[in-house]
């Protein structure tokens, strides 16, 4: 309006559900906005469902095969100004790309930026409330829809209702208790677990690395919390679709291999995950680990996620609670999180309870300054975002219901989907419903692990327990905890 234009209109590469005859990609309407009205924004057009409703697209472009945003193929272009965010909503010019392909007799259509009018009214009845597609009442406060920024390279927001958001924030209180008295709610910063699970919703290949040799006088020198967690994160990416990796040291691959095999037989994991390790064998390792061909254009992995894996610290060493150096027992996982800051379409996750663990160099500071022997054990690779718990496990927990929570949101489905495709089969969500954490999968996890010897990390016990705190209550109290705040009542033990 400010320029005199027509707004710009782009045939995007993200193709439409077919209908009968009908088939095209996507058309998107682009409106530059100032990044601090996006909240504003959304929430306006969210209360307009049938008049094309909320963005299905905030951020890069080429995120939606659109290349030269100067250049709309329909419409006008329109200047940015510093500041700005390229925000995109559902176009009705898409019935026209529709008609243009199926060639139709005879069509009547708008013509872009110039609205068809028909004689029949578009208000609602005053005892019609207008709803989404999806059943929604958008003038549901808890269903208005708020825009995080989860990516800077390429730029990426997205959206999660209010209802959603507030249930992740009460997951990461939750993840926060500290029974253990570590002090890790000095390192907390909020909402790393709800942007975290935002990103990995958006992802479609998560590379998952764990392993904690503390106990380097034992063999195995493993510990009880990282893999639990890792397949709890694991599980629920998988019933969602996602592709899933396992990145593991080499001293631990059989033993690694024979948990995840126990755990398919025991109904914890649905399928295998594959296991794969890495080596620095020259200055394109990491680079070529990640990407294929070693091209950065090409990531073979969009998100990486560390729970509870030893992290290197300032001088290169990777140390455990007591300061004492580990390094002969952990191979170079760090360099594919400082490679992945460089190439674009990589987030990183880093969960820990303790500020040594790979990702915490996000909170180096805090760590050195708060924690004992902070100075010298301080993780100092960061990632983009660096979840701290109680327990590193119940961080793992805690993804797993956020990852549910966002699935079963609505808005968040909305946007994911680009606004096609809204309806969710029943027998889908009972499977997501399945794959949650409960006591008594991760019991059965926790068992398996003190099967092959692996000891709690600040005991060395080998019992049901983890890092000190026994399996009930301590652990089987969180888990009920976290279930009762994602499905919204207390769950059983199977849920």
């Amino acid at each position: 309006m400010e320029q005199g234009k027509n707004v710009s209109m782009y045939r995007t590469a993200v193709p439409c559900i077919p209908a009968g005859g009908f088939s095209c990609p996507l058309v998107v309407t682009m409106r530059p906005l100032p990044a601090a009205m996006l909240d504003t924004v959304v929430e306006v057009t969210h209360l307009n469902p049938q008049a094309h409703g909320a963005p299905v697209h905030i951020g890069d472009p080429a995120l939606l095969g659109i290349q030269d945003i100067s250049s709309p193929h329909y419409g006008d272009g329109v200047e940015l100004q510093p500041g700005d965010v390229t925000v995109f909503w559902a176009c009705g010019v898409t019935a026209i790309e529709a008609i243009l392909s199926s060639k139709p007799p005879l069509a009547f259509s708008h013509s872009p930026g110039c609205m068809f009018l028909t004689d029949i009214p578009d208000s609602p009845s005053s005892t019609h409330k207008p709803l989404t597609c999806d059943g929604v009442d958008p003038t549901d406060p808890e269903q208005i829809p708020l825009s995080f920024l989860i990516s800077h390279n390429p730029l990426l927001y997205s959206l999660a209702s209010k209802r959603s958001v507030g249930k992740i924030r009460q997951l990461e209180t939750i993840i926060g208790e500290d029974p253990g008295q570590r002090g890790i709610k000095a390192l907390f910063v909020q909402d790393e677990l709800l942007r975290s699970c935002l990103a990995l919703s958006h992802a479609s290949h998560v590379a998952i690395t764990t392993g904690f040799p503390t106990h380097y006088m034992h063999n195995p020198p493993d510990e009880t919390d990282g893999p639990p967690g890792a397949i709890a994160m694991a599980t629920m990416l998988l019933s969602l679709g996602k592709q899933v990796t396992m990145v593991i040291d080499k001293r631990d691959v059989e033993m690694n291999q024979a948990i995840i095999d126990e755990a398919v037989r025991n109904g914890v994991l649905k399928s295998a995950i594959p296991l794969v390790t890495f080596e620095d064998s020259g200055p394109d390792s990491a680079l070529h680990f990640l990407c294929h061909n070693g091209d950065p254009n090409k990531p073979r992995y969009d998100h990486l996620v560390a729970i509870e894996r030893s992290g290197r610290a300032a001088d290169g060493n990777y140390y455990n609670m007591r300061g004492i150096n580990i390094k002969h027992l952990v191979d170079p996982i760090d360099d594919l999180f400082i490679a992945a800051k460089n190439i674009p379409g990589i987030t990183t996750t880093g969960i820990g309870d303790g500020g040594n663990e790979l990702g915490m160099g996000k909170v180096r500071e805090k760590v050195e300054s708060l924690m004992p022997k902070g100075s010298l054990i301080a993780c100092d690779v960061p990632a983009d975002y660096a979840i701290t718990a109680g327990v590193s496990n119940w961080g793992g927990y805690a993804v797993a219901c956020g990852l549910y929570l966002l699935h079963t949101c609505p808005s968040h489905l909305r946007y994911l989907k680009k606004g096609l495709g809204l309806t969710t089969p029943q027998d889908q969500l009972q499977d997501w419903t399945a794959n949650l954490p409960s006591v008594e999968k991760e019991e059965s996890i926790l068992a398996t692990l003190m099967n092959f010897g692996i000891r709690s990390g600040k005991t060395g016990n080998l019992a049901m327990e983890v890092d000190g705190l026994t399996f009930h209550p301590t652990h089987s109290d969180i888990i009920t905890k976290l279930l009762e705040a994602t499905q919204g009542s207390p769950a059983s033990s199977k849920a």
